[in-house]
Formats: C-alpha cells, structure tokens, sequence
C-alpha cells in the first residue's frame, strides 16, 4: 500500500460479479491499479476496456495453478477472488506466496470450514483473508452483527440467528432465457447439495430443496416462498455469535428456480451450454436481505437490506459486487486490522460497510419487537 492505495487484482474478472466489482472500484480513489485475471483472457480485456477507467490491464491466468498466480500476483497488495469457490484454497495460497491480503464471495459452507484452517498461516504472514464479502455471506454477516450488538451482550445470549435473501427482475424479458443473478453451477449446487442449519447448537443437514416457508420481504417483493439452502453463514455463526440455531433460506423467481431444479439432473455438457447461452439480468433488477435475531430472552430484531440499481446495473448484481470493492477501501484506509483467516463479522466495523454500501444504492433499517 502507498500513500493510502492500494493495487488489486481480480480473478475471475470475466464473470458474472467481477465486472460490477471492477467498475465500482475504478470509481474509487483507493484503487491506484487493477490486474485482472481469468481464464478468458480476451474477456477480461474487455471488461478491462469499458470498465476499467484506464485502470486495469488483463491476463490470461488458471488458478489451479498456484505458482502461477503466485508470480501474476507480485505487486499486488490485495486479491479478489470473483471465481468458483472450487479454487478458493488454490487462490490463498497465492496470496500466501506472494504476499498479499485475500478477500473472495464464499465458500459454499464446506469450502469455507476448509479455508478457517489456514488462519494460522496468514497470521504468521501478517495478512489478512476476508471469506466471504459479498451480499450473502458478506452484508448478511455485518447485519447480524450489528443486530446482536443492538440487542446487547446480555448475559442470556442468542438464542437464533435467521437469514433471507430474495432477488427480482422486474424488466426481464419474456423471451425464455435463463437470467441468473450469478454463477449457474453455484446456484446448482446451492439447491442439490444438503443446507446446513443449526438446531440446539448443532450442524444438522436438511434435504434440498426443503421448504423455508412463506416469508414477506416487506415492498416492493412482498410475500413469497423460500427453500433452504447450503450457505457460508452458518459454518461461523455459531462460533462468532453463540446461538444455539440459525439459517438460511432463499427466494427466486418461480420461473428461475424451475429451470434451476432441472438443470440440476441434467449433464455436464447441458449445464454448460445453460451456462453458455444465459443472459444477463435486467440493469432494473433489485435484491432484498433480511436477518431476524432473537435473543434468549425473547427480544427480537429484524434487520433489512434492500439494494437497488446504481452505476447502471442492476441491484442483484450491485448487492454482491459493492461489499467487496467497498472492503478493498477500507483495506487502503487502514481500517482492518486483524490478521489471520476470518468471516466478515470477526473483522469488519458493520458501521464502516453500511457506510460505504448506502452510498451505492443500498439502505439499512432495523426494526424491534418482543
């Protein structure tokens, strides 16, 4: 870092997230370089191009290789991982060889317990590795921060922890094309790998698919039906905040989640082509998060989140991409200081994220109830 900047490199710079994430941080004064990396090297050039702001250059990288990414990473004081949590491990192991601070969007709960057991290493290192700083994990983790310090560090403690998310498109066109507000095969895997929840303090899988119930999101999405999910949240809320239950439940479009569901029998070459062939959600899109803390003595709290477009893209996509690159500055301001592998909510102020998040379309209310 120099003088309060910082140089960034991103893998997976041709996704779904990425470009959103790069355009966000191209706007920010923090940011003194990017390098993008992907496996695509003509597609991260050309997000390069139009949302760089004559910031980034791009390289062709496969970060299963972990020298290499090691050697594209030199200079770099912070990665951003954008890809598939399937290289997550490879990713910081890089950083570790090279030297640098890592932030990526989850682990897909397994993932995510695999990533906790390098803590030791980045500590040694003096580095810092953020998992999972997008919407969900990421803002969601900060929400419940911020929820159980308003309810109090009474001597009852937490009792449950409950996250939701839901997405809509409002100007997606009725053509038949999939719309997917980020990577297919990870929400594949969300809806066919077991959910974790807690129950009594234990990790308990669930079938796919389970019901979540009914849940109203408040306007303008309102009252709509939600399934479990497999989720990052829950491989540290136990830890972090002490309750004794928590999960995670989803809503999509009925539309979306259909074509998910037999996607999901289909094969490999299927999926990709689905994959191929997709397009990008409307730049109308919007996305909402609530999470509801109840403590042992009754008190409850119910966090919002509700994301709307800004830059020009949608609020689905903006949701995800802002918390990452809004880390990133708070990474050049010196604001993290904790070293060591960490979930967003055992190293970032919620204050500063909500801050940073408010002024890119996003606003926050948090309502009491007994």
């Amino acid at each position: 870092m120099d003088d309060g900047q910082v140089a960034v490199a991103v893998l997976g710079a041709a996704g779904t997230i990425a470009p959103a994430i790069i355009h966000d941080l191209a706007c920010s004064e923090e940011v003194s370089a990017m390098t993008l990396l992907d496996l695509d090297a003509d597609k991260a050039g050309a997000v390069a191009e139009e949302h760089g702001a004559g910031k980034a250059s791009a390289s062709a990288i496969d970060a299963r290789d972990v020298e290499a990414l090691a050697h594209a990473l030199r200079g770099a004081d912070v990665l951003l991982n954008t890809a598939s949590y399937r290289i997550n491990l490879e990713a910081m192991r890089a950083c570790l060889a090279a030297g640098c601070h890592y932030l990526d969007l989850g682990g897909l709960y397994r993932t995510t317990h695999r990533q906790l057991e390098l803590h030791g290493e980045f500590q040694q290192a003096g580095r810092l590795a953020v998992l999972g700083i997008g919407s969900s994990p990421g803002k969601t983790n900060l929400m419940a921060a911020e929820a159980v310090h308003r309810l109090g560090d009474g001597a009852e403690g937490i009792d449950s922890i409950e996250v939701y998310a839901a997405g809509r498109d409002p100007a997606a066109p009725d053509d038949g094309r999939l719309r997917p507000p980020y990577a297919i095969q990870t929400l594949i895997d969300e809806l066919t790998l077991g959910p974790v929840v807690l129950r009594e303090g234990r990790a308990v899988e669930v079938e796919p698919l389970a019901s979540g119930g009914t849940v109203d999101y408040g306007d303008p999405i309102g009252s709509v039906e939600t399934i479990f999910t497999l989720h990052s949240e829950l491989a540290t809320f136990g830890e972090s905040f002490g309750c004794r239950s928590a999960s995670f439940r989803l809503s999509l479009a009925p539309a979306l989640l259909e074509r998910l569901t037999q996607l999901a029998d289909a094969p490999p070459e299927e999926v990709t082509r689905a994959a191929r062939e997709a397009a990008s959600p409307s730049n109308e899109t919007l996305s909402v998060h609530l999470v509801r803390v109840r403590a042992v003595d009754g008190e409850r709290l119910e966090a919002r989140a509700i994301t709307r477009p800004h830059f020009g893209l949608g609020g689905s996509v903006i949701s995800t991409a802002t918390p990452a690159a809004a880390c990133v500055r708070l990474f050049a301001r010196g604001a993290l200081t904790a070293t060591g592998v960490h979930p967003p909510e055992r190293c970032i102020e919620p204050g500063l994220m909500f801050a940073e998040l408010e002024a890119r379309g996003c606003t926050f209310s948090f309502t009491s109830s007994d």
